[in-house]
């Protein structure tokens, strides 16, 4: 295939990422801003501006109090910028701050109350967590809980299951003593534990039996064909009829739920940066905007539901990447707050603004490690073609 061909083949897919992935990028940036903007509101915060998108407006309005909310040309996040900050990160314009009356301090963001800074500036990774979990509950208040058993169907030669001694038959219990009620729950457990030891109760033609097995990396793909690499045992789930069952759902054990499913990406995700560090996870995983525009439109194929699944899954991982202490983000301005409860004031300005320079470079930085992650495996096949 020539270059031509991968070029048109690659601009047919994006055609149809675009819409979807805009779809659940906006939404969760919007309420990860609103966030921001309501406490800011209740705390007395004058808000010049909320914007969907960075750079040059395309369309906007004015509220009844003195809110532009505008839609940008930059699709790639948002921001909303209070009154007497220099700019979107919430960098304080020092020039004005410190010529405001006694009367615009109090709806200045820069002379609020630390309690109130923390406030606003954590509500945004909140909104995220709360949309992620009423997005769940709706999900399992309309299609019910749908839960394959943790039955071992087969068993890989050479693999840890094989080498654990598992069976196909084999019912798995529990887990290094936690109950698991599903395959998926096992399979959550086992790709958080590469070359660890687990300690397996199983259940085999009604005779408990206690095993233990250790997860190996392996590379492989998914149902779309996309790389993976994780933790696996080596096992298939058991598709018989007994295995298959759906649970209906009420309202209230639908959030409970859907707060359990927001815990378990959080949990996931510290588990994964953990395994960066340690050596137990593939780093080519971590993924970019790209990545995500590419899985959007791979998820949209399975219909309506499933994006607003992937848009849940994006918000909790948006809002968790926000609470990261890194100068920029809203954990940076956390880790500041912080600092300034302990010292009695807040850092020097040049320490601040050395700061931001920082996290800065880091975002910079992670931004090009995703985009050369994302894009790797199309140069690839063009090389190898």
């Amino acid at each position: 295939m020539d270059v031509f061909s991968h070029l048109t083949l690659w601009g047919g897919g994006v055609t149809g990422w675009v819409i979807p992935f805009l779809f659940g990028l906006s939404v969760v940036v919007f309420f990860h801003e609103l966030g921001h903007f309501l406490v800011a509101r209740y705390c007395g915060v004058r808000v010049l501006t909320f914007s969907l998108g960075f750079g040059p407006e395309l369309a906007g309005f004015n509220d009844r109090h003195g809110t532009r909310w505008k839609i940008s040309a930059v699709p790639l996040g948002g921001y909303v910028k209070f009154f007497g900050d220099e700019n979107a990160a919430s960098v304080p314009d020092q020039s004005t701050v410190e010529k405001m009356s006694a009367e615009e301090r109090k709806h200045s963001f820069f002379y609020q109350p630390l309690r109130n800074r923390a406030a606003v500036v954590v509500a945004g990774p909140m909104a995220n967590f709360i949309l992620a979990i009423v997005i769940f509950a709706v999900v399992f208040s309309v299609y019910g809980r749908q839960l394959t058993s943790a039955r071992v169907d087969a068993v890989v030669p050479d693999s840890a299951a094989a080498a654990a001694g598992l069976q196909p038959g084999d019912l798995v219990l529990s887990i290094n003593g936690s109950k698991i009620e599903s395959f998926s729950d096992m399979q959550r457990v086992v790709s958080a534990n590469a070359g660890r030891t687990l300690n397996l109760e199983i259940d085999r033609g009604g005779l408990p039996m206690t095993l233990n097995a250790t997860p190996q990396l392996k590379r492989g793909k998914d149902g779309f064909g996309n790389s993976t690499c994780q933790a696996v045992l080596g096992v298939s789930r058991s598709m018989a009829a007994g295995d298959i069952k759906t649970e209906t759902v009420d309202p209230l054990s639908a959030v409970w739920l859907g707060t359990k499913e927001t815990w378990s990406i959080i949990d996931r995700t510290f588990s994964f940066v953990g395994g960066l560090f340690a050596g137990t996870e593939c780093a080519d995983q971590v993924g970019g905007v790209v990545k995500i525009a590419q899985i959007s439109g791979q998820v949209a194929s399975l219909g309506f539901m499933p994006v607003l699944q992937l848009a849940a899954m994006l918000s909790v991982s948006i809002g968790l990447l926000n609470l990261f202490p890194v100068p920029l983000l809203d954990g940076g301005h956390l880790m500041f707050y912080a600092i300034e409860g302990v010292l009695g004031r807040p850092l020097p300005e040049r320490a601040q603004e050395i700061g931001f320079r920082i996290g800065f470079a880091i975002v910079v930085m992670l931004m090009i490690f995703t985009f050369i992650n994302d894009t790797s495996p199309w140069w690839s096949r063009l090389v190898a073609s």
